[in-house]
């Protein structure tokens, strides 16, 4: 089993990484069941496939555990949702004691976190993230967040994990399309954080989505763990440095938004956005040309859909809502050089809708 230590002033975890680790959550959390209810969190299609028989094995070891299934979309993460959830919970019978199992991609992980953190003031939680993009990012570091009519994700908190627990086995069942996007998470780490991961990646890119190796997935996986956990120990609540994980997102978003959550993979919304801020850090970050290249080749490795016309002005407007925005100026995460992330928020709207002609 491979772990990676993430330590925190006030709630350090461990990112466990195995496979079938499923089948061994009865002892991983054996500890720490006295009789308390344990809620899984997750969606239909997950709980069909791992959840029940999950649950099933977690009642033959006396845990009280009983599941809540969400809508298979962001509109599960709708604020307006949490009620019917603490609804649930409250019938369930669950107090400060209980303890919720983050059971899907990023979505059930979101959601989970968010009532873990306001269900009684506080309740412990485990992420076990079924998707890649959820196992190398969103899994670690304890952001959690709902989303309102006005932007993704503007309502949440920073609540850790008692652990991330990774299965790569889940990933068997992933439709491609899904592994695809994900992809786009993989290559920003070695973008902002390092060089010779990027190149790694571009060596095994073509062999891993055609074969989807599972020792090359693996070693992936534990890598941009590995690079999460350093930055959320320097800045667990995005101060400073943990914001240039955002390199590629404050476009991405706004394109998500645009056309729609679940309309445009958020993998694939954040490569785009990524080909914009290489293209921009260029001007305003000093990036080398060839650099840009290099990273912009990688990216459309990838076979990601075209991007439908949009409204380049529009997609401007939805970043100012954004909550990268400080002090009334947008962040932008640029790349000085291939590994090396600075923020910059002087670039004007006309620059950006410049580079949103190009992408």
């Amino acid at each position: 089993m491979q772990t990676i230590n993430v330590n925190l002033p006030k709630k350090s975890y461990k990112i466990q990484i195995e496979n079938n680790l499923r089948m061994q959550l009865h002892k991983i959390l054996g500890s720490f069941n006295t009789g308390q209810q344990w809620i899984i969190f997750s969606q239909k299609p997950i709980f069909e496939v791992y959840g029940a028989e999950i649950q099933a094995i977690l009642l033959q070891h006396d845990f009280k555990v009983n599941h809540i299934l969400l809508e298979n979309s962001e509109n599960a993460k709708l604020l307006s949702s949490m009620e019917l959830i603490y609804s649930k919970l409250i019938n369930f019978g669950c107090d400060r004691s209980s303890v919720f199992l983050a059971l899907g991609g990023g979505v059930i992980g979101d959601v989970t976190g968010f009532a873990a953190a306001t269900f009684m003031r506080g309740v412990r939680y485990y992420q076990i993230p079924t998707t890649l993009l959820a196992m190398v990012d969103s899994s670690i570091g304890g952001k959690t967040g709902v989303n309102l009519d006005d932007g993704k994700n503007l309502v949440g908190a920073i609540w850790q994990p008692n652990a991330v627990l990774i299965d790569p086995i889940f990933l068997d069942s992933l439709p491609n399309s899904e592994v695809v996007s994900a992809l786009g998470e993989v290559i920003k780490y070695g973008a902002i954080l390092d060089s010779d991961f990027l190149h790694e990646i571009s060596e095994n890119l073509d062999d891993l989505m055609e074969t989807r190796d599972s020792q090359i997935m693996a070693n992936f996986i534990g890598k941009c763990a590995e690079l999460k956990a350093e930055i959320v120990e320097k800045d667990e609540h995005e101060a400073n440095l943990r914001r240039i994980l955002n390199f590629g997102h404050t476009i991405g978003h706004a394109l998500e938004k645009y056309f729609g959550y679940g309309v445009l993979g958020h993998g694939v919304a954040v490569s785009y956005g990524m080909l914009a801020a290489g293209k921009l850090s260029i001007e305003f970050a000093g990036l080398n040309p060839n650099d840009y290249a290099f990273l912009a080749q990688i990216i459309k490795k990838l076979p990601l859909p075209n991007l439908p016309k949009f409204d380049s002005h529009e997609i401007v407007d939805i970043i100012a809502t954004d909550k990268k925005v400080k002090d009334g100026k947008i962040n932008f995460i640029l790349l000085s050089e291939i590994g090396e992330a600075v923020i910059v928020d002087s670039i004007s709207n006309e620059k950006v809708i410049e580079v949103l002609k190009k992408i």
